[in-house]
């Protein structure tokens, strides 16, 4: 059976005709490649991570990556989208042409803009149950600055339905939608040639940051709120270069990168060196140790702030990421072979629990997602009745995973349709 890598096209399986057996009349319809564990197993670390980084006031917040360089969990659950996407997709373009692959992309954007407006009706409706129904010291609406949905809530409701308003902490999956649905795009594209796709991709992120050609700060964006100048915290135009740069890596647009002594160390130095730049928390420790090294930092940290930019993902965001993602490839080995524990010792047989409940997460990381978003408000405000200590801290994050991780099981079991299997 052909291995799939994360870089390389999906390929399918290839088989040995047996003798004196019938040949089966041959079928447009290819059978599904196996599932890279590789995939999977990268974002549910990331979707771990995002339920940590949107539990409000959490200590563990300041060892996720993003504490230490450019590039953060966002990163990896976007690349990775775009890699399933080509499996999921991109084999349906492939198939049955480009209006049934576009229509599917379609009806998945309309999945996910639902999945949006049910998480913020959720949210907002629990926020305000709190400060209806609580007797607290602070607002929980105004947390999420919410205030101008309940102050003025008809325009605000058109807003949301329109993607025209889009309130802080509800950004990723406007995103997300937004960059699903240039796929047909670059799918009609790809019958020019693949440098159109690139093109096309390259052209639409440096619209989105014209500070790469001399054309000045504001560049094509969203408008996140009508009252104001602010633009999706997440600016697909810019993101949408990740997403299909991981989409052509799976979809064989882009070769694999080879395994070289060079390249790991040119990316594991790349990470060190631009951590005092990317990361405050490590600024202030070069600080402590060094304040003349700091001194010389600060000016290149100010110079800085568009190259490396989380809105309109910067070029240095984009480099971070990408040693990041070569380094994870290396060390998962082809196939994933090296995350896979082999041996009937106690550390082997945890990890490999361990591996099986990370692969179930990311395999349903939409609505891990979705439910990860919602605890975590809830998990806050858990938290809030607390003394916040250490212990207490971590008895609210491990609770988090494990719903997460039932979430995962429950998602799998509603999608394996168990009512259609025979008793």
């Amino acid at each position: 059976m052909a291995t799939i890598s994360p870089f390389p096209g999906a390929k399918g399986t290839e088989t040995t005709p047996v003798a004196n057996r019938p040949v089966a009349p041959q079928s447009d319809v290819q059978p599904r490649a196996p599932r890279d564990p590789r995939l999977d197993f990268y974002r549910g670390i990331a979707m771990f991570i995002i339920l940590c980084a949107h539990i409000p006031g959490n200590r563990w917040t300041g060892w996720i990556p993003a504490r230490f360089g450019f590039s953060d969990a966002t990163e990896i659950f976007v690349f990775c989208s775009g890699m399933a996407s080509a499996i999921a997709f991109g084999g349906t373009f492939g198939r049955q042409g480009w209006l049934m692959g576009s229509a599917r992309v379609l009806f998945r954007c309309w999945q996910v803009f639902w999945a949006h407006i049910g998480l913020f009706v959720f949210i907002a409706t629990t926020m305000a149950a709190l400060d209806l129904y609580g007797s607290f010291d602070k607002s929980y609406i105004a947390s999420l600055n919410l205030r101008p949905f309940f102050e003025n809530p008809v325009p605000q409701l058109v807003g949301l339905m329109t993607l025209s308003y889009v309130p802080n902490y509800f950004d990723i999956l406007p995103m997300y939608l937004v960059v699903l649905a240039l796929m047909p795009l670059m799918m009609g594209l790809e019958r020019i040639g693949i440098w159109a796709v690139a093109s096309a991709s390259v052209g639409i992120w440096l619209l989105a940051n014209p500070y790469m050609i001399g054309l000045g700060p504001n560049g094509l964006s969203l408008s996140a709120e009508p009252w104001s100048s602010r633009e999706w915290f997440f600016n697909p135009f810019g993101w949408q270069l990740l997403f299909f740069t991981g989409f052509a890596f799976m979809k064989g647009w882009l070769p694999a990168p080879p395994v070289s002594r060079v390249l790991i160390v040119v990316a594991a130095t790349y990470l060190v060196l631009l951590a005092p730049f990317g990361s405050w928390k490590v600024f202030l420790w070069v600080e402590a140790w060094s304040p003349d090294l700091a001194d010389l930092i600060r000016p290149t940290w100010k110079q800085t702030a568009e190259w490396r930019e989380k809105t309109d993902f910067g070029l240095l965001r984009f480099g971070h990421f990408l040693s990041l993602a070569y380094l994870g490839w290396v060390i998962a080995g082809e196939g994933g072979r090296r995350l896979i524990a082999s041996g009937q010792s106690t550390v082997a047989r945890v990890w490999a629990v361990l591996l099986s409940l990370i692969t179930k997460v990311g395999q349903q990381s939409l609505a891990v997602f979705v439910f990860s978003m919602a605890l975590a408000r809830l998990l806050g405000f858990a938290m809030d009745l607390t003394d916040r200590s250490i212990l207490t801290t971590a008895f609210f994050n491990l609770t988090g995973f494990g719903l997460i991780i039932g979430c995962a099981y429950i998602a799998a079991w509603f999608k394996s349709h168990p009512w259609k299997t025979k008793r």
